[in-house]
């Protein structure tokens, strides 16, 4: 499982780096050399949906997202666990209700033959991929959930 998570992590960090080299060598161009990359725009935005997607499934399995923890603190380990459980569930459901709906985005680009404004290109992988990374927060989340119904915890 950590080869799995560190994959997916590495998948962000990588997103992570081409959003930021697409947003340098963009800026970098047009001040320098008055020249665009064609569809950059459209590149860097669907670029930031798969890094925000596959940053949500690297973040959701450890928990390291933003937390407040004021309740939870003063819990005791019983009342921990069942926040975590209700926390786990809650995120578990609104992933695949999100995943769902991301899913009838990619088919929609697809059948309605979305293309990016310059280069013409399809706009539908790049949201496949945004959709992978939703597909796999669905079930790193799901392991996540099973594991604090098996006594296990959280990883």
């Amino acid at each position: 499982m950590d080869r799995v998570i560190a994959g997916i992590e590495g998948a962000a960090a990588a997103f992570i780096g081409i959003v930021a080299l697409d947003v340098f060598v963009s800026v970098a161009l047009r001040y320098a050399f008055g020249w665009s990359i064609p569809d950059s725009y459209d590149f860097g935005r669907m670029l930031l949906g798969i890094l925000i997607f596959w940053g949500i499934a690297a973040t959701s399995y450890r928990g390291s997202h933003i937390t407040v923890d004021l309740l939870w603190s003063a819990l005791g380990n019983r009342g921990k666990r069942a926040v975590d459980v209700f926390a786990t569930a809650v995120l578990l459901f609104v992933v695949v209700v999100h995943s769902w709906m991301l899913f009838g985005k990619v088919r929609s680009t697809y059948f309605d033959n979305v293309l990016t404004y310059d280069l013409h290109l399809p706009t539908w992988p790049f949201f496949a991929v945004a959709w992978g990374g939703d597909v796999a927060a669905v079930v790193l989340i799901a392991v996540r959930a099973w594991n604090f119904v098996a006594g296990r915890g959280a990883p």
